[in-house]
């Protein structure tokens, strides 16, 4: 069976500046009222049309060392035009790295903020009915993932 798979960072970035929340929220509406489907993407703010609707949810509980390294990572093959996707066409060295608000800072400040939240919200959301799945590092997504799709 074929599953539609959205990238909620490539609805949000679509354009030249974010979408207003309420345009965000349509779409994620409109993706999640489907039979099936995967969303990804970590928006807290669409709990109650993306995490309530799902069977699972799967939280990437990583830690922060490795939040950074992929970060990392994922910046520099976006400078180096490997990736070509709408966020990465708007990249800058400032915006990326070294801006007092870069993904690198606004992350390690938005781990460490938000963390205790979104275990709050899981909770929540377990306590819904929905599956929930907590991953805390690479090698164990990878199995669990492995697992899955073993099932299909």
């Amino acid at each position: 069976m074929e599953v539609a798979h959205t990238d909620l960072d490539e609805i949000l970035f679509a354009e030249a500046r974010p979408l207003p929340l309420d345009e965000f929220r349509a779409a994620a509406d409109r993706i999640t009222r489907g039979d099936a489907w995967v969303v990804e993407g970590n928006f807290s703010k669409l709990a109650d049309v993306v995490w309530h609707r799902a069977e699972v949810l799967v939280w990437l509980d990583l830690p922060l060392r490795l939040v950074v390294w992929r970060i990392t990572i994922r910046n520099l093959r976006r400078l180096s035009g490997l990736d070509r996707s709408a966020q990465a066409r708007r990249l800058t060295w400032e915006r990326a790295f070294f801006g007092r608000r870069s993904l690198l800072r606004t992350a390690v400040r938005k781990y460490r903020h938000n963390r205790p939240r979104y275990a709050r919200q899981v909770a929540e959301t377990a306590a819904l009915g929905v599956r929930v799945v907590r991953l805390r590092g690479g090698r164990e997504a990878d199995a669990w993932l492995a697992q899955q799709l073993g099932q299909r």
